[in-house]
């Protein structure tokens, strides 16, 4: 079971090495790194990119470590963040893809391993389907989306993701992409939609949940360390991705839930909500409130 890993990078600087490092680290070492540039030019940015790029030349010439075969850098002009995630998948090798932003890393050096365990125990005891002729044919699984849990590094605090996805809980939010593991073809099939700047990925999961009608599988584990305070949370992309969310939801939801939804989420004071968990003093609580209500089925 290989794992494609992809960082996006544009003049990343210091917070690229520590990614890729984190990677690095992995105690699974079935994976390949897909360092995706943007055309950096910042100085200590080419110095990793140009090292990392000569590391894997040299590792498929001579004897070097087996890491740097592992990690390839490939440099394009692109428009924005998910259309270098679209061009990086046109090189993914593995059966599971997860987007590693520069600035997030991995909790710790097991996440890999620990995610693999949990792959193959959901694929034992799938049983065979029969065909038509009364014949045993390969089990016929459907596509899956691992997902976990996230550290953020702003508030000091776990970020809780509903162990269960449902209607309500794509409404409302789904894990981000640095928690999730997708399987290849669900990537291949469905790039991530350009025509939103903040929500693409978003969008894409409802895709695979509500189109592809993927399986969704939650890790009780903490996937990545998660920097925050990125593109998506600026004051006009905050404004931007609540006008993408409203025009996802009328793609993937009829009319009459969504405003259900909507009003649900206006009486149970959703704005206060999220002030309250990107707040350092009371986010904690939050989330362990939130952990306490998801594991009661609320």
């Amino acid at each position: 079971m290989t794992f494609s890993i992809i960082v996006v990078c544009l003049n990343a600087g210091e917070k690229l090495r520590e990614t890729i490092d984190s990677i690095l680290d992995q105690t699974w070492q079935d994976y390949e790194i897909i360092i995706k540039d943007g055309g950096s030019t910042e100085e200590v940015t080419r110095k990793y990119l140009d090292g990392y790029a000569n590391a894997h030349d040299a590792a498929y010439g001579r004897s070097e470590t087996e890491s740097a075969a592992k990690l390839q850098v490939y440099s394009s002009r692109d428009t924005g963040i998910y259309d270098a995630m679209n061009q990086a998948v046109r090189y993914v090798r593995g059966d599971y893809v997860l987007f590693l932003n520069c600035g997030d890393s991995f909790y710790d050096e097991r996440v890999l391993e620990q995610t693999a365990e949990r792959i193959r125990e959901q694929s034992r005891g799938t049983g065979c389907l029969v065909t038509d002729s009364g014949n045993a044919s390969i089990p016929e699984m459907p596509r899956r989306i691992f997902y976990g849990n996230i550290y953020e590094r702003q508030t000091g605090t776990q970020v809780q993701s509903n162990p269960v996805i449902n209607d309500f809980a794509c409404y409302r939010n789904v894990p981000c992409h640095q928690a999730c593991f997708y399987e290849t073809a669900l990537l291949q099939e469905k790039p991530f939609d350009t025509a939103y700047a903040v929500r693409a990925d978003y969008e894409h999961f409802l895709w695979c949940y509500y189109r592809a009608h993927v399986r969704t599988v939650y890790m009780p584990i903490i996937v990545a360390l998660y920097e925050g305070g990125g593109f998506s949370e600026t004051k006009e992309n905050e404004r931007r991705s609540r006008r993408e969310h409203r025009e996802i939801v009328k793609r993937y939801m009829p009319a009459a839930k969504v405003l259900r939804y909507r009003l649900i989420m206006a009486l149970t004071l959703a704005p206060l909500r999220t002030w309250i968990a990107r707040n350092p003093v009371t986010a904690g609580l939050y989330q362990r409130m939130k952990k306490m209500l998801y594991h009661t089925g609320k």
